[in-house]
This record gives C-alpha cells, sequence and structure tokens, in this order.
C-alpha cells in the first residue's frame, strides 16, 4: 500500500481547493486518484481538457517521496511545470535541456524527498545514470503519460515507449498510472498487453466534446480562407495545424503580413525560440499559433477559440487530439479541417520508406481519415463511433447536421451488405466486402472463393460502385448495424442489432458523400461564408458574372481554356477587391505581373468602368497580401532555370526537396513569370508523351492535377511529370 502524507489531516477535496483552487472533482478524477493512492494500477482514457493531469499530480502531493512522469515532449514537462511551480509545488523536469549543475540539483532534490514530480522523457529514462539514481530515490508511482506512444496502433507511435514496462521493473515494484487522450479500443488493448496491466483499474470517460463544432471544408483558395476565418474571429486565441515546418514558417508569415499576430512553432526551432513562442501564445502576446503537430500535448490554455487543420492530419486520433484543445473551458470551440484528396496522396509518400507493417498500419489509418472527411453523416457520430462509443442520434452541431448532404433510404441493401459481412466470415474489411458485391476483381476473392458466394456481383443490380458500398459499410457500422473487429483493424462484424435487422428489414436513412475533390476542381469556395459570417456575400456576383463573361469571350478569342486566363479565385477576389490599376490586379492571387501585362488590360477596364457606374468605394484593405522575403528564393530559381541548370541541382542547392521545388516553380509560374523548362523535361519525356499531356491541359476544364492523374489513370504518368508538363503549358500559352 502506498504511504499516504497523514501530517495533513484533511480529505482529497480539501486539498484539492487548498492547492489547485477547485471545489469539486470532475468525473472520474477522485475515483482514479483513490485506484492510485490504493496502489492499484490505474489505466485512464479521457478526452483532452477532462482534467488527466490532476489524476496524478494530486495523489504525487499527498503522498510520501517523488512520482515519476513520463511524458513525450519537452514542451509538455515544461508547461506542466510551470504550472505547478506557481502553485508553490517543487515540480521538475529531468531533459537534455538542463545544464549539469541543474540536472544535479534536480536529482538532489529527489534523494533528499522535496521533490513531488519528476517529468522526464522515455528516452532519458534509459541511460544508465539516471536509472541508478531512480533505484535510490524514494518513488511513489510512475504515471505514463500520453500512452497511445506504446501503440503502434495509436497515431503517435515512439518505439521507446515499448521499453517502459522493462525499465520501471528496474526501478522497483511501482504502481503505474497510464493515460491517453486518444484510444481506440484495438489501442487500448495494445496499450495493456505492453504495460502488463490487464488486471487495472480502467475508467474511461465519454469521448464526447459537446461544445466543439467540428466542419470539413474543401481546400480552395486556402490562405484566404484562413485569413478571412481569422480576421473574422479577431482577438480570439487559436492553433493553425500544418503538416511540414515549411508550411508552418510560410503560414505563420502570411498571417503577420495581413495583420494577424501569428507565431510559428515546430521541432525545427531552436529550442529558445520554440519556447518563447509557446509563452507568448499562453500569455496573449500572440493570437494565433502556427505548428506541426508537436504543438499543444499537454498544453493546458482554456480559451483557444478554433482550431484549423490546414492540412489533412495523418490519423483519425491525431485530429481527434488536436481539435480537443479547443475550448477546454467548455465555451465556443470550432474545429474547422481544409481538405484535399492531394494531401492525402502527400501523406502516403510520407510511409513509402516505412516498414510494411508500419505502412500498413499508416494505409489504414489515413483510411479512416478520408473516410471521415468524405461521409456526409454527423461527425460527432463519426468520431465517437471510431472510438468505440455508439450513439443513437446525430448531434446537430457539425456541418453535416447544419447542411447535410442529400439523404436516401435503402432496405434491401443494407440486408445484402449485412449478410455479405456474415457469409464471408467477419473476417474482412469494408474494401473486400464491396469488391465481392461488385465482383470486382480481387485476388483474394478467388483465393477465398468468394465468386462461389450467393451474394457475390449482387450489389451490381442496384447499378452502384465500390465507392457507394465503402459509404454504406462504414455509415451501418456509425448506426450500429456493424462492429469493428477489436484484434483484426478493420475487419467488420455484423452487431446484434445487425442480425436482427437481417430478420426483419425497415428502411434506413443514409447520407450522399460529399464530393471534395469536383468542387475543388471546379473552384466552389461553397460554404465559405457559412464557416466566417459576414454580411451578404463575400464578393460581388454581379460583377463575379461579367468578369467570368469576359474571361470567356478572351479565351475564346485566344483559343485557350478559360482557366489558362484567370482562375476562380482570382476572378472572385478580383469581385471582393476592385483592383483598378496594374499594381493593385498584380496583387491578386494567381495573378502576377506577368499575366498583368498579358490578359490585364480589358479586366481592369471592366472593373474600373464597373466601380465608377455603382459608386463603388473600393476596399484595398481586404487584399491578402503575400509575404516578399521568398523573392530572393525565386529569382534564384529563375536564374538557375536560365542557365538551365538540372533540376536536382537546383534543389539541392537551397536544401530543397524535389517536391519543395516544384510548388516554387508553380508559385512563380502562376504569378506570370514564363519558365523554359524544355531544357529538362526533354531529359525525362519522349515528345509523344509531352503532346499528350500538353492537348489534355488544353482542352480540359480545370488544371487540377488530381483531377489529371484521374483522367490518365495514375500509372500512366507521374504526378511530377504532369505538375512539370502544366508549367510549361501554363507558361507557353498564359505567361
Amino acid at each position: 500500500m502506498m504511504q499516504v502524507d497523514h501530517a495533513v489531516h484533511v480529505t482529497l477535496k480539501e486539498r484539492l481547493k487548498e492547492i489547485f483552487g477547485y471545489s469539486q472533482f470532475r468525473g472520474d478524477q477522485e475515483a482514479i486518484i483513490n485506484s492510485i493512492l490504493a496502489s492499484r494500477n490505474t489505466f485512464v482514457i479521457m478526452p483532452t481538457g477532462a482534467g488527466k493531469s490532476l489524476c496524478y499530480q494530486l495523489p504525487a502531493l499527498v503522498t510520501h517521496g517523488t512520482a515519476v512522469v513520463i511524458s513525450p515532449l519537452i514542451a509538455l514537462m515544461k508547461n506542466q511545470v510551470d504550472q505547478l511551480n506557481a502553485f508553490g509545488i517543487n515540480a521538475q523536469f529531468l531533459n537534455s535541456t538542463l545544464t549539469k549543475a541543474e540536472m544535479n540539483k534536480v536529482k538532489k532534490d529527489t534523494l533528499n524527498g522535496s521533490l513531488k514530480l519528476l517529468y522526464i522523457a522515455p528516452e532519458s529514462l534509459t541511460k544508465e545514470e539516471n536509472l541508478d539514481f531512480l533505484k535510490k530515490a524514494n518513488i511513489s508511482f510512475v504515471a505514463i503519460d500520453e500512452a497511445h506512444c506504446i501503440s503502434e496502433w495509436g497515431h503517435d507511435f515512439r518505439p521507446e515507449y515499448r521499453k517502459i514496462r522493462g525499465i520501471v521493473d528496474n526501478i522497483g515494484q511501482l504502481p503505474v498510472i497510464a493515460l491517453t487522450a486518444t484510444a481506440t479500443p484495438k489501442v487500448q488493448q495494445d496499450i495493456q498487453k505492453n504495460l502488463q496491466m490487464e488486471d487495472a483499474d480502467i475508467f474511461k470517460t465519454s469521448f464526447n466534446r459537446k461544445n466543439l463544432y467540428y466542419e470539413v471544408k474543401p481546400k480552395i483558395d486556402a490562405k484566404k480562407q484562413l485569413i478571412k476565418y481569422i480576421k473574422n474571429h479577431k482577438g480570439k486565441s487559436g492553433i493553425v495545424y500544418c503538416l511540414s515546418r515549411k508550411t508552418v514558417e510560410e503560414i505563420a508569415e502570411v498571417l503577420n503580413v495581413n495583420d494577424i499576430k501569428a507565431l510559428p512553432y515546430h521541432a525545427g526551432l531552436d529550442p529558445a525560440t520554440r519556447m518563447a513562442n509557446q509563452d507568448a501564445f499562453l500569455n496573449e502576446e500572440a493570437d494565433v499559433i502556427v505548428a506541426t503537430i508537436a504543438f499543444g500535448m499537454g498544453i493546458d490554455k482554456p480559451d483557444v477559440r478554433f482550431v484549423i487543420h490546414y492540412d489533412a492530419p495523418k490519423s483519425l486520433e491525431g485530429y481527434y487530439q488536436e481539435t480537443g484543445r479547443a475550448g477546454r473551458d467548455g465555451l465556443e470551440g470550432n474545429c474547422i479541417m481544409f481538405y484535399s484528396y492531394e494531401d492525402i496522396v502527400k501523406l502516403e509518400k510520407f510511409n513509402k520508406d516505412k516498414s510494411v507493417t508500419e505502412r500498413d498500419n499508416a494505409r489504414h489509418l489515413l483510411t479512416e481519415m478520408v473516410s471521415y472527411a468524405n461521409l456526409g453523416t454527423c461527425r460527432r457520430r463519426q468520431l465517437l463511433s471510431y472510438f468505440g462509443e455508439y450513439v443513437d442520434k446525430d448531434c446537430g452541431f457539425c456541418d453535416n447536421c447544419l447542411k447535410p448532404t442529400e439523404k436516401f433510404k435503402v432496405q434491401e441493401e443494407v440486408v445484402l451488405a449485412l449478410r455479405a459481412v456474415a457469409q464471408t466470415d467477419e473476417r474482412f474489411d469494408a474494401a473486400h466486402i464491396a469488391d465481392v458485391l461488385t465482383a470486382t476483381e480481387n485476388q483474394y476473392i478467388t483465393s477465398y472463393e468468394h465468386d462461389k458466394l450467393d451474394v457475390y456481383g449482387k450489389g451490381r443490380e442496384f447499378n452502384e460502385s465500390v465507392d457507394y458500398w465503402c459509404s454504406m459499410l462504414r455509415q451501418l457500422t456509425i448506426l450500429g448495424y456493424i462492429d469493428k473487429d477489436v484484434d483484426n483493424y478493420g475487419v467488420l462484424k455484423v452487431s446484434e442489432k445487425g442480425k436482427r435487422y437481417i430478420d426483419d428489414p425497415y428502411p434506413v436513412t443514409l447520407a450522399k458523400d460529399h464530393n471534395y475533390d469536383q468542387q475543388i476542381a471546379d473552384g466552389e469556395e461553397e460554404g465559405d461564408k457559412d464557416m466566417a459570417p459576414t454580411t451578404g456575400s463575400a464578393y460581388d456576383e454581379e460583377l463575379l458574372g461579367l468578369l467570368k463573361a469576359l474571361r470567356k469571350k478572351v479565351a475564346k478569342e485566344k483559343g485557350l481554356p478559360p482557366y489558362v486566363i484567370f482562375q476562380d479565385p482570382s476572378l472572385e477576389e478580383m469581385a471582393t477587391t476592385y483592383p483598378c490599376t496594374r499594381e493593385e490586379m498584380a496583387q491578386i492571387n494567381g495573378v502576377g505581373m506577368g499575366k498583368v501585362q498579358k490578359f490585364g488590360r480589358p479586366f481592369i477596364d471592366l472593373i474600373a468602368k464597373y466601380v465608377e457606374e455603382n459608386d463603388i468605394e473600393t476596399a484595398k484593405d481586404v487584399v491578402v497580401k503575400s509575404t516578399v522575403n521568398k523573392s530572393k528564393v525565386k529569382i534564384y530559381i529563375i536564374q538557375q532555370i536560365d542557365r538551365k541548370v538540372d533540376l536536382e541541382e537546383i534543389a539541392e542547392s537551397k536544401d530543397l526537396s524535389m517536391e519543395e521545388l516544384v510548388e516554387e516553380i508553380e508559385h512563380i509560374c502562376y504569378s506570370g513569370t514564363r519558365l523554359n523548362l524544355d531544357y529538362y523535361i526533354n531529359q525525362i519525356m519522349d515528345g509523344d508523351r509531352q503532346d499528350e499531356i500538353y492537348d489534355y491541359f488544353m482542352s480540359a476544364e480545370t488544371d487540377n492535377i488530381a483531377v489529371a492523374m484521374r483522367e490518365f489513370g495514375g500509372d500512366d504518368f507521374t504526378e511530377q511529370e504532369l505538375r512539370l508538363m502544366r508549367i510549361k503549358f501554363l507558361s507557353e500559352v498564359a505567361n
């Protein structure tokens, strides 16, 4: 039994009030604390913002000795130590940022019993000198924060976390409390097994954060959408998550030049800058932090009003945890995600160098992410279902509830889908079952003799696609007719509710999927006004109609597709900001002085005439200003291309990946600068292949690469070849 400090004859509730200032425990906090005080292994699954840290902090304060808290991030340690120190509690961390003298002070305080909480990274635990010192100390218990890092099926797997059990056993016979905010049933099982905590007291609270609003938007002119949204929430705190450090820096810069106080946060910054930026955000010296996913683990800022995912996340667990940093005080919390399938393709590329198992796991997690984005069913029900929590009605407080996709009723199809799950012995995922129903070629179908089942090919009688059946199976899972197999990722089983349904069917209402790819291809910024409420339209609809008619006329005269002249987002910005000079027109996103010189004059004349006739006061301040400090890199790239330097060499000289270089070249091209890449393209593609792509772009309605990849079937041309040919095409006809 753990030795509780009896010198203080007060109840836990009184210590809670005395130290932390709270009058009541929340949810299961008191029961969890009592479990630890009884020296029981304890497993806590509790959403972000529900008060997990108190569950180990308070028992550490009422017991003799020092509690060891294993934590994955220096930022998390610093944040919690600062808070505890502010309460007058001796808590310290032991990590690589400390000097030798500081480390010795921490060890001395631990050994003399004055230190109540010691935060330490799993990597530091493996060092011999740290292990020897901990064996000499009086350790009360071990807390493992962010325990999902143990699981290969989690969204943030860290191999060193799987060594923790052995290290704890080395220190002594100690009770363990493991805590996480994001664990699917599969991950929960993995954590318990690895920590040998099958007998632990388990405390699992609902994953439902009722105050959070969830919305997914097609990623169209995302910078402009982002700036508009943040300006409509002026003075409110928010986090913008990006996938790469480069994007973090770029977005932070774009926000700042558009008068939004924003700071970057990523692992590439030196520790002092990272900490200073984090503190500035916590202290309200900056409104927005732009970050990679490293930011926010354990950051206890209650009034984050919005969390925006500029790029699609790698997994639903990551998405849920990151959105959970909004509205921790129970008040307003808006969770917006910009989605494009191109982001998913990029993420798949990141996984190509991983081991087969890791790659398969990552692919499963991405599939769930794509499903969440595209399904038309209640976002909250989808999230809760993913974490093994069933709810029987829509939340009424997400984009799919407030602005639903088309609904339809089905009965025979549902019976057929459930029978297919049962007849394949409940051993396969949604994609395989959809293939069986549509008789789609699949090597496993014949090897398992599923082509002999009576459900084989029956889905074709309804003239529906594989995607339709996959969507139905996922929706039936959310509605409780199908269960997920905990032991085998993605495998579906017919639930008790589903078995009853087969015997006694009735119409079931399902929702059509979103078609974000099509919206992106068409340049539709649907719902932008809903995301950031304003009075009336964001752009002048009458002027936009005139600009589109002029674009069509100019395109016809020049024998070009209209998008080559100006794309829809550019026209919409013209109809918002009324540029009446060449300089103002060049500031429009996707224009630049090159295009102004080639196509701008009739558009400027039209806008100037419209402004004069309608007595409009132009709003130049609405223009999204571009950052200028990248101009040196752009000039360098243009000069090197003029000298016919190989692109690989240019990329290496500027420490860019090939993909990042192509993006830079695209920005240069879209600003109207003509680039001649023939010297490079001719090395990698023969003339016939070039002509095929060139002809495609000449007749296509959009220059969207995802649409082009689908058109060419994905195998004939690489994405890079298509992007390089798009640059060649636009340089020759548009610039």
